[in-house]
């Protein structure tokens, strides 16, 4: 009935004991007044007639405000209180224990409140002695840019990484929405196909990438000899040509970089310019959030290396070639830039875990 308006309604009930009360007759004459296409029915005319008998009254009723009483004074301050007990319970079980609705408790927390609800973040555990050997390292960079404000531009960072060609599924953010159950599983294989990538990263770009790999393109474990030998037959030929005089070459503690052969070998190119694990500067262990290859790398190269879901050996290096290659160089410079920001922040903490940064490219 709400698509008549009040002067239709009036022009109905007239009709109506105009024509002897009769319901068909009434809906006839409407049809030549109204249309036969907009004309009301005889189910909206016994409506409307039924409604002005009962209330003498064409209109409908509107339905009365109903006061929100859920957000009080007394129930903001009873959630504000119960997240100052324990932030970590949710939303269902505070509203439980508060015996508040649910909807409501949100309302407060987030309206009233204006609190957020932030994700736990993972993060590399580190051991007692770590904190004094990552505060002695970013005081060193940190020094080292006194002296040279583009000192980050001078450090080369180094390291490998395993891709499975069955790729990675974020379960956090895989969502599956149906009428029912659809119960998706994803299969792994015990024993992955994978290529092993090492490349390098500093301001200027992207140095890679090389796989490890035998005669017949399998992957192979890096070890100190095959790691030398990546040296002198890759590394080698991809650095001719540039200014070394004043670069650093960092790598991580694996047993394969800091063997005393290979750190001979890099002295070569690098004299008295390595971080490493017992070389000219220590990097200090379990520091992945310091790190450009692991805190953005190997994250950026593997979301769009597996958008395109290569399904042979082939095609997952080809990918990877590809996303590599297509790194800008001021992507790299910023990367560099978000870098620094960890090394303040990392001797912010005395060395411990980075909690205020972000990293945006």
């Amino acid at each position: 009935m709400e698509r008549f308006l009040k002067d239709q309604r009036v022009i109905i009930v007239k009709t109506h004991y105009k024509n002897g009360e009769s319901y068909a007759e009434t809906a006839r004459k409407l049809r030549q007044i109204f249309s036969r296409e907009s004309a009301p029915n005889v189910s909206t005319i016994q409506r409307v007639v039924k409604k002005f008998e009962e209330t003498g009254s064409i209109m409908d009723n509107k339905n009365p405000l109903r006061q929100r009483t859920g957000r009080s004074l007394e129930n903001i301050a009873a959630v504000n209180e119960s997240v100052a007990e324990n932030p970590k319970t949710s939303i269902r079980h505070r509203s439980q224990q508060l015996q508040i609705s649910r909807s409501t408790t949100q309302r407060i927390l987030t309206k009233d409140l204006h609190l957020h609800a932030y994700k736990i973040q993972l993060t590399q555990e580190l051991k007692p002695a770590d904190h004094g050997k990552r505060w002695q390292f970013v005081q060193w960079v940190m020094e080292q840019s006194e002296v040279d404000t583009n000192f980050s531009e001078t450090v080369i960072f180094f390291d490998e990484a395993h891709f499975h060609l069955d790729g990675f599924v974020n379960t956090q953010n895989c969502r599956i929405w149906d009428s029912e159950n659809p119960h998706a599983i994803h299969e792994k294989q015990m024993h992955p196909q994978r290529v092993t990538v090492w490349r390098g990263f500093w301001s200027g770009g992207v140095i890679g990438p090389y796989f490890f790999e035998n005669e017949a393109e399998i992957a192979v474990t890096v070890n100190g000899i095959r790691y030398r030998n990546m040296i002198t037959d890759f590394l080698w030929p991809q650095l001719d040509g540039m200014d070394l005089d004043n670069m650093w070459f960092q790598q991580d503690g694996a047993t394969c970089h800091t063997a005393h052969e290979t750190i001979d070998l890099l002295q070569q190119r690098f004299p008295e310019h390595i971080i490493s694990r017992n070389s000219d500067v220590n990097w200090p262990p379990r520091s992945c959030d310091l790190t450009p290859c692991d805190f953005f790398l190997w994250g950026f190269v593997k979301s769009r290396v597996y958008a395109n879901k290569p399904e042979t050996i082939p095609e997952l290096k080809s990918e990877i070639q590809r996303v590599i290659g297509e790194i800008q160089p001021h992507i790299c410079a910023k990367v560099m830039e978000n870098f620094m920001k960890r090394v303040m922040a990392c001797h912010r903490s005395r060395g411990g875990h980075l909690l205020d940064i972000l990293f945006h490219t």
